[in-house]
């Protein structure tokens, strides 16, 4: 495959058990409808994730699967998809399952329509199926992150987005920056849409985060992210 119209971008830690299904949603998603492939990005998994990626690849031409050799953080595995995907444009999903692939085309509906000033679509979990503190959590964040940031978007920490990698690999990049991809596209002078999508109880593995930890790096993150939009400067260029 030599120019895949979409790249799916799933960066992955210790999601042994989750791969394969996902892998395989994807393709039952998409095969048919567009040229595409699946970039999964290990980022130095401790059990074998790695190996169960490399085992799928003999059933799905699609699938291309990076290594990190050091455990750099999701913001990083995204950043590392995305630079090495082919397409013009990407699709993100978390690697534990809870992102429903069967919303990619939605999402690629709402572009075909949209102005090409648009750059991202970003996925709003209306019903989100995660534990009661953690729905907590991401209220308050998403509250004071809308009135620090005015990006105008409901779920901002939400894995399913797709987004023009060109635009995306003109944005600054900092550890965590994924969670503020709709602030950043429109401080470089983009459009952003939330899309109403799916959630999902996750099945298999753990979550890699908890609310303590997540608040305590979103109030540095939030404060660098204003900074960022506040000394941000553009114009419109002519050539004479």
């Amino acid at each position: 495959m030599n120019h895949p119209a979409l790249s799916v971008v799933v960066p992955v830690f210790n999601e042994r058990d989750n791969v394969a299904s996902l892998v395989s949603e994807i393709t039952a998603a998409l095969r048919g409808r567009l040229a595409f492939e699946i970039v999964y990005v290990d980022d130095h998994s401790s059990d074998d994730t790695l190996q169960q990626l490399q085992a799928l690849k003999a059933d799905n031409p699609e699938l291309r699967v990076l290594h990190h050799v050091s455990q750099s953080g999701q913001s990083t595995a995204v950043r590392t998809g995305v630079k090495a995907a082919r397409a013009p444009w990407i699709a993100t999903l978390d690697g534990d399952g809870q992102n429903d692939p069967a919303d990619i085309p939605r999402l690629l509906a709402e572009r075909d329509t949209a102005p090409a000033t648009v750059k991202l679509f970003a996925g709003w979990r209306v019903n989100r199926q995660d534990s009661g503190s953690k729905r907590w959590a991401s209220r308050w964040a998403n509250a004071i992150r809308a009135r620090m940031l005015r990006d105008d978007t409901p779920d901002t920490g939400c894995g399913i987005k797709l987004f023009e990698r060109e635009a995306f690999l003109e944005l600054p990049y900092f550890d965590h920056m994924h969670r503020y991809l709709p602030a950043l596209m429109q401080r470089a002078g983009w459009k952003t849409v939330s899309v109403p999508v799916n959630h999902r109880h996750r099945t298999a593995g753990v979550s890699k985060y908890n609310n303590l930890g997540r608040a305590l790096v979103g109030i540095r993150d939030l404060r660098g992210v204003a900074w960022l939009i506040a000394r941000s400067r553009r114009t419109a260029v002519e050539e004479v």
